[in-house]
């Protein structure tokens, strides 16, 4: 019988490998699962980002409109959403969103948004309790 397993990761692309593993393992906390000559795993607990780094660069992301299909942004779970935003803001992470109630607090309690090093979105979350 074949089924689901699980979630297994979402490929990107980044103009700096080096940069992007940085932001998300030194800055987030993912964990680097596998590195080779311009790509690169990061393990985020549930799933993990596969990233894509061209010899030459790659131009920044650009956001996907509102009525165009794409994938919107990225969005990773914390215990604490301040604490981890606080960090980013220090560290000079360009902004979205400030943290603040979620709207679907049947998922999720609190949320923020800021940028990646490429300009995707990355949407930081606290869980709600039920979950």
């Amino acid at each position: 019988m074949s089924g689901l397993v699980g979630f297994e990761h979402i490929g990107m692309t980044s103009g700096d490998l080096d940069r992007t593993i940085a932001f998300y393992c030194d800055l987030l906390g993912l964990r680097l699962a596998l590195r080779k000559p311009g790509l690169a795993f990061l393990d985020a607990g549930g799933g993990m980002l596969e990233v894509f780094g061209p010899a030459d660069g790659a131009a920044t992301a650009r956001d996907v409109p509102p009525d165009e299909a794409g994938m919107r942004h990225l969005t990773l779970a914390f215990a604490d959403v301040d604490a981890i935003f606080a960090q980013l803001e220090a560290a000079g992470v360009p902004i979205v969103e400030r943290p603040r109630d979620a709207h679907n607090t049947e998922m999720i309690k609190r949320v923020a948004f800021v940028r990646d090093p490429d300009g995707i979105i990355v949407e930081l979350i606290e869980r709600a309790d039920s979950r």
